[in-house]
């Protein structure tokens, strides 16, 4: 069992620096596989070199637009989508996107289109395939199986290795630790909150915090979430 000052200390890591960004989305990938499906496209936009407010307009410029999964982007002309891109803020980057949305639709012919058809492979299995999609690495199918761990049997990715340098830079994590996704899993039970959640705000204090991380006293009197203590 988590300590209540860990508990507090994650409960408001979520509520100040937010949690999964596909729920941010107004995507519930626990719903359905059509939910699974638009995540698969917003963690395509994620992947790229975008900041997250641009990724998070584009996808809202494309649902809004009716393209709402990697196939319906594949069935778009370049132009029509290099029009929703260029309004969500895409256009430096407008047409490599485009492309590399057809490219993966037409990747997932075999699977009538469906990122979702892919899920109940083996773990091992699951990330090579998703790797070998265009434009997809590392980064995007480990951000994409995070928002979904649990979802099915086989989606238990390890835990983001910025979330666990965040989680020990809070006190919430130990570097010693020999399973410290199930510790952050108690962590976020007893803060009442999802462990995907307190995972990707984890993400995300490590990304803001940056290099400045290493000189911050960290736990509650982290520089960011200074106000817990308060």
């Amino acid at each position: 069992m988590a300590g209540p000052d860990s508990a507090s200390l994650a409960a408001r890591a979520v509520e100040m620096l937010g949690g999964r960004y596909s729920t941010e989305l107004g995507i519930d990938v626990d719903r359905d596989e059509q939910e699974i499906e638009r995540w698969a496209l917003a963690a395509t936009l994620f992947g790229g070199r975008i900041s997250a407010k641009i990724a998070q307009r584009t996808f809202a410029a494309l649902d809004h637009g009716g393209v709402h999964t990697l196939a319906e982007a594949g069935r778009r002309d370049l132009g029509g989508l290099i029009e929703l891109l260029d309004a969500g803020g895409y256009a430096r980057y407008d047409l490599r996107t485009a492309r590399r949305l057809h490219d993966i639709a037409q990747a997932l012919v075999p699977q009538h289109g469906r990122v979702s058809a892919l899920l109940d492979r083996t773990p091992q299995e699951l990330s090579s395939t998703l790797e070998s999609l265009p434009g997809w690495g590392p980064v995007t199918v480990g951000l994409f199986l995070r928002e979904l761990r649990g979802v099915r049997v086989a989606i238990e990715p390890p835990i983001d290795s910025r979330a666990l340098g965040a989680g020990e830079h809070l006190g919430l994590l130990d570097s010693e630790s020999a399973d410290p996704l199930a510790r952050l899993g108690l962590v976020a039970r007893d803060a009442h909150v999802d462990v995907r959640d307190l995972e990707a705000a984890l993400v995300r204090l490590s990304l803001i915090h940056r290099d400045a991380i290493t000189r911050c006293p960290g736990g509650e009197r982290c520089a960011l979430l200074g106000k817990i203590a308060a």
